[in-house]
């Protein structure tokens, strides 16, 4: 059973709706505290290109979504443009197999190639997957926001990490 990586389309909408409310719902990895529509989510969907720094990348098997990887903006501001925060979120019966590994591989091969300097990742703590994956493709701690995020009744940390991703 092969997976692929390919770039999101409208049509996974839907899947990737439901697993990102799964990590609202069940996890402090988020700060949405509300789970998504389908509208609400289109929203967010609509500032992923297949050329251009801002990208959407799943992974699916047998016509399943098992997880994306995206870029985003990193701040509104223009001067911020040439940086990039960057995810992943995997079904979770799916951890462990190595399909994050592909999608930032992909990702990252892509971004190569487009106006970006910087990629960022904002890590909630504890999350030891997470941190472990970052610094395999060279992100490298810049700090930690204490009790920056409030949610299930307690605050929470976020440790930022960021990499090079092209040079000038």
């Amino acid at each position: 059973m092969s997976i692929q990586i390919r770039p999101a389309e409208i049509d996974d909408l839907p899947a990737l709706t439901d697993l990102y409310n799964h990590y609202i719902v069940n996890t402090a990895t988020t700060f949405d505290i509300e789970p998504y529509t389908l509208e609400g989510r289109a929203v967010w969907f609509s500032q992923f290109a297949t050329t251009g720094r801002h990208r959407l990348l799943v992974v699916e098997q047998d016509g399943e979504i098992l997880g994306y990887a995206c870029s985003g903006q990193f701040k509104p501001k223009r001067a911020y443009e040439t940086s990039v925060e960057v995810s992943i979120y995997l079904k979770p019966e799916t951890k462990g197999r190595g399909l994050g590994t592909a999608l930032y591989i992909e990702l990252f091969e892509q971004l190569a190639t487009e106006d970006v300097h910087r990629a960022y990742a904002g890590i909630t703590l504890p999350n030891e997957a997470s941190r472990i994956i970052h610094e395999k493709f060279g992100f490298e701690s810049v700090g930690i926001y204490l009790e920056v995020g409030r949610k299930f009744g307690q605050y929470w940390d976020v440790e930022w990490f960021e990499k090079e991703v092209g040079s000038d």
